[in-house]
């Protein structure tokens, strides 16, 4: 559940479709236009986390809900029982087995992270170095790299397929892990019930962090 918490903390954000691209645009123009175009949407994702040698860590299901700027709703179902949601100012990272909240501003808690590549500010620049990360696996890639240096991870690649769907995120963190999402069924721009964006700890859970 740490490793969970940890990576969450990374993304907090979610994974969202773009409209349909030539299939010869490169990464970048896809990421460009799905900042663009994109206001809200939902996937389910598959979630594998390799060690640093490439020994199967850990697999992971669950769902992520996600309305620009900043508001998001990411579920674990599999193998364990774990939510976060962004609500426009706070990051709650909620471990319903444990009881237990984790609360944080979320101004700081996106940063120079991968939900500020997809949640945030259209300016990537001034977070991140971008580069084309060339085709893999039958995507296009982009490889973006925070320009601070106290964050939790050194990478971020993001893969689209041929539709300019965006169809993967490879994440690579400071202990030389890498959590690499699958997205599947993604609904682009529909209606999200904005409840869903927000969050009360349920009673008897302990509150942990800014603002408990």
């Amino acid at each position: 559940m740490l490793m969970a918490s940890r990576f969450l903390q990374m993304l907090a954000g979610g994974v969202l479709a773009l409209l349909p691209l030539a299939a010869d645009a490169g990464g970048l123009d896809k990421l460009h236009r799905f900042l663009a175009t994109t206001a809200s949407a939902r996937a389910d994702f598959h979630q594998t986390v390799l060690d640093a040698k490439g020994a199967l860590v850990q697999r992971a299901l669950g769902t992520m809900e996600f309305q620009r700027p900043g508001r998001f709703r990411w579920t674990y179902v599999k193998p364990y029982d774990q939510l976060i949601v962004g609500d426009g100012q706070k990051l709650w990272i909620y471990d319903r087995d444990l009881k237990q909240v984790t609360v944080r501003n979320l101004d700081q808690a996106l940063g120079s992270t991968p939900a500020a590549l997809l949640a945030g500010s259209n300016d990537l620049y001034a977070s991140f170095s971008l580069k084309e990360g060339g085709e893999k696996d039958g995507l296009e890639w982009v490889e973006a790299v925070p320009k601070a240096q106290d964050t939790p991870f050194q990478r971020v690649r993001m893969g689209f397929d041929a539709a300019g769907l965006l169809a993967a995120m490879e994440l690579r963190d400071s202990f030389g892990q890498t959590t690499l999402l699958r997205f599947s069924n993604l609904q682009r721009n529909s209606p999200l019930d904005p409840g869903r964006f927000k969050f009360a700890p349920p009673p008897g859970t302990d509150v942990i962090g800014e603002g408990s």
